[in-house]
């Protein structure tokens, strides 16, 4: 196990009711910029929870940041924010917009002549506006820690940025605001927490027990609250609270200190999600299955760790149990409703092999705990994926 450093500021509120603790968590001076995405929040009642408990705020509002939130919106909202002398964004939703305002944040005390090289050329953040979430929408885990990933539509890029600068100050969980959401939002979020449990230890061996123990830990309470928590009539109220608790923990970095990390499936399925349209989760669960495939000499040690502590597979050959571990994940990913192949959304795995690769290279992809997933393999891992 490696030497590391481990920081994370954000403190959690949690709980049935808390968004009115939102009042005492945001100075009383503050101008409030409040972020949020298409509109949900309005019907479900959580904006008028947050709007009753900062009546006594400057509060103002910017609305309209979409699923993989795009350049072009959130330098609107930066507009906003200097027209406004905003110096406090609360960001009331999931992923997208929580990713949303950490770049509105970075981007509003920016110095050089794009925003966007933020993002594109990891410009660094030297200051940034100070955070707030009340979360909506469990699945990134971007509530509780400090990367964010943005579109660029106008430029077909999609592209990520970390910055201890971003972290949230504080995030507002309630399990019961997950009650309004369709049942493909929580599968989506109970995929996407999966994967990044994985790709922080789907790796090799480095005698991390502990991170390996809190991953496997993690991992199995997926498996234990994914049948309740889909359930929506009525909504489980622990199910939801523990799903909303796993996706933070599977990515506030805790997991990851001291261990090599693997995160070339993001990385491929940031172009799926580019060039296709494909949602975040659904990116993952099309290529994570065949990129294990493909791995799987070299990721055999962890394979088999997490097949037999995990997946409960414990056959003696350890090259049967290696594939039946594979076969295991990707029935898991189907038993929550979640296809794991390109042809299921109708997409030709040769065509959309060579598409990304040149993406890729465009880009100078290059992932992996051992940095050998090139744009190459990244295409031989999409052939696979039919």
């Amino acid at each position: 196990m490696k030497d590391f450093q481990f920081y994370n500021p954000t403190r959690i509120v949690f709980g049935a009711g808390s968004i009115a603790k939102v009042k005492k968590l945001i100075p009383r001076t503050a101008r409030v910029l409040m972020l949020y995405g298409g509109g949900s929040i309005k019907k479900n009642g959580v904006y008028m929870q947050v709007a009753d408990a900062l009546r006594k705020h400057e509060l103002f509002e910017f609305g309209g940041i979409e699923p993989n939130p795009d350049y072009a919106t959130l330098m609107k909202a930066v507009k906003s924010v200097k027209k406004n002398k905003i110096n406090f964004l609360l960001a009331v939703g999931g992923g997208s917009v929580i990713d949303g305002a950490k770049f509105i944040a970075a981007a509003a005390h920016y110095q050089g002549d794009d925003p966007w090289d933020i993002v594109s050329q990891g410009a660094a953040v030297k200051k940034a506006l100070p955070i707030g979430v009340v979360l909506t929408l469990p699945a990134t885990g971007s509530e509780m820690n400090h990367n964010s990933v943005i579109s660029n539509r106008a430029k077909g890029q999609k592209a990520s940025f970390g910055s201890e600068k971003v972290y949230p100050k504080f995030s507002i969980l309630d399990p019961k605001v997950t009650y309004s959401l369709p049942q493909k939002q929580i599968r989506n979020g109970l995929v996407d927490a999966y994967v990044h449990i994985l790709e922080q230890y789907l790796t090799y061996p480095v005698g991390a027990e502990v991170q390996d123990r809190q991953a496997e830990g993690l991992l199995l309470a997926i498996h234990d609250i994914a049948e309740r928590a889909l359930q929506t009539d009525p909504p489980d109220y622990d199910a939801r609270a523990n799903y909303m608790w796993v996706c933070t923990n599977a990515l506030n970095h805790l997991i990851g200190v001291g261990v090599p990390q693997d995160w070339s499936t993001h990385g491929i399925g940031h172009s799926l999600t580019a060039l296709y349209g494909l949602s975040h989760a659904e990116s993952l669960a099309v290529v994570l299955p065949w990129l294990l495939w493909y791995k799987r000499e070299q990721k055999q040690e962890k394979l088999l760790q997490f097949g037999y502590r995990v997946l409960d597979q414990k056959m003696q050959k350890y090259s049967e149990r290696i594939d039946r571990t594979i076969e295991a994940l990707a029935a898991f990913f189907h038993s929550l409703g979640m296809p794991t192949t390109l042809t299921a959304y109708g997409l030709d795995p040769e065509q959309v092999a060579i598409e990304v690769q040149a993406k890729l290279e465009e880009e100078g992809f290059v992932r992996g705990e051992n940095r050998d997933i090139t744009p190459a393999a990244a295409a031989t891992i999409l052939r696979l994926s039919r």
